[in-house]
């Protein structure tokens, strides 16, 4: 079950401020034309715990998502994480910080083996450099650990026996999998999640649900976007609710289901929603 003690006390209001955030947006403006697809005043993911970040379709989720990890830029507002600033940093400096994320549509690269995908998502390669790229005994060590590290991960998220596989073969829940191993390669101290159980049998879903719990308890911090409100419920600590662009409500799953405006923005677009207690 969450553990939302951090929390206590905290407002069940949009844009509340947290006792230690790590992730903070000021003023985040996003136009489209002259569509507004996101206008979040304040938002601040507290450390240590999972977030999700969830609304209707179009709520703009998904965008503000891209605007946190930088893989979008906003015509106004600012950012920092961990106390540095996001604006004008490109997505790869943004990881390299230790935010790393996820996609709904998984980014395997298919026609590389599962463990040339791991070796992908670790920093400080040395042998990547053309200056050492000749000297093995400048990188074989680093390749050393990097290998190690990239088969207890594959062992974590029983993906080992699929290392020598092409990518491009393994099925959906698997690469959901593979991409969260990927990430975790960076030794991140955020993981930001874009919809986790998309696509994804129910089989895998209970395996991907204790690896998100296990990343929190090995003191990182969770963002993730879903759809899922079992999934919700179930594993956060503390819920954001976005609607046409703004954050309408934050607190607690439990509260938040209760909320009226939460209540409205779901019922007039998904009519068959259930936000109950019974999650």
């Amino acid at each position: 079950m969450p553990d939302t003690t951090v929390l206590d006390g905290v407002a069940h209001e949009p844009g509340v401020a947290k006792p230690d955030p790590i992730l903070i947006a000021d003023g985040v403006v996003r136009r489209f034309g002259g569509l507004t697809a996101v206008n979040v005043g304040h938002f601040e993911v507290q450390r240590n715990t999972i977030t999700a970040l969830i609304g209707p379709n179009g709520a703009g989720k998904s965008t503000f998502f891209n605007l946190l990890t930088s893989f979008d830029t906003a015509q106004e507002g600012s950012g920092t994480f961990d106390g540095k600033p996001l604006r004008k940093v490109s997505p790869h400096k943004v990881a390299r910080s230790g935010m790393v994320r996820t996609f709904q549509l998984t980014k395997a690269l298919e026609g590389m083996s599962v463990m040339e995908n791991m070796r992908l998502g670790a920093q400080d390669q040395p042998g990547e450099s053309l200056l050492t790229a000749f000297v093995p005994p400048l990188w074989k060590s680093r390749e050393r650990e990097i290998t190690e590290q990239a088969h207890d991960l594959l062992h974590r998220f029983k993906l080992y026996e699929k290392r020598d596989d092409s990518a491009g073969s393994l099925s959906g829940g698997q690469r959901k999998l593979l991409e969260m191993a990927r990430a975790l390669m960076s030794k991140p101290t955020m993981v930001m999640l874009d919809e986790p159980m998309a696509g994804v049998n129910p089989a895998l879903t209970e395996s991907l649900l204790e690896h998100i719990i296990e990343l929190k308890d090995e003191g990182m911090t969770v963002l993730f976007v879903e759809h899922d409100m079992h999934m919700v419920r179930r594993i956060s600590d503390w819920v954001a609710v976005m609607a046409q662009g703004e954050l309408i409500a934050e607190g607690p799953a439990s509260t938040v289901m209760q909320n009226a405006a939460v209540q409205d923005a779901y019922l007039g677009a998904h009519h068959d929603t259930d936000l109950g207690e019974d999650l």
